[in-house]
This record gives C-alpha cells, structure tokens and sequence, in this order.
C-alpha cells in the first residue's frame, strides 16, 4: 500500500466526499482504511449493570483503499503518487508537482 499511518487522505466518493483526514489504521488484509472523523455511525449499547442507562456512541468504520486519495501539501488535492529511489531509500512523490512525502 502506498499509504502509511499518520497520513493526511481525501475521500473520493461516498457519503464523505471531499472530507479530508488523518490515517489511524490500516488493514491490508482486507484492503480498509480507517480515517479519523470521516465514515462516522451511531451505536447504541445495552446497559452493562443493573440501574445502568444505555447510551449512544460514536465511532468511525474502516473506508476501502479505493475510495481514498493521498492529499498533497502543496497542490492541495487529492494526487497520485509514485516511488523512485533516492540514494537507497524509497521516496513517495506527487505525480503532478513532484514534492516528495
């Protein structure tokens, strides 16, 4: 995969399109990415001990891969990216202004 955790990522369709946000996980086992703030739902808990109430909590679902783009600092959108080697490391770069990550 060619993002990492801790990256900053713009969804591309869906309910959050064009909402941006921060990389907390990812699973490449099942291909799904989970981005803090975007693919938010409501689930209701059941009240653990007697006299207890229930309550509402928010969490955020894991998002395909697909449907994310990494959003690049300086052009500010959402861009493909490419590898090339810098000495002996790898380097992610913006395909359309060629700043690295």
């Amino acid at each position: 995969m060619h993002i990492k955790k801790g990256d900053t990522v713009i969804v591309r369709t869906g309910k959050d399109r064009g909402k941006s946000g921060k990389v907390l996980r990812i699973d490449v086992k099942d291909n799904r990415i989970l981005v803090e703030g975007i693919n938010i739902f409501k689930k209701h808990s059941r009240p653990k001990k007697e006299g207890q109430k229930g309550e509402t909590i928010t969490i955020s679902k894991p998002l395909p891969f697909s449907n994310i783009m990494l959003l690049c600092k300086t052009c500010g959108k959402g861009v493909r990216i490419g590898i090339r080697l810098e000495g002996e490391k790898k380097v992610r770069f913006c395909k359309q202004c060629e700043t690295t990550f």
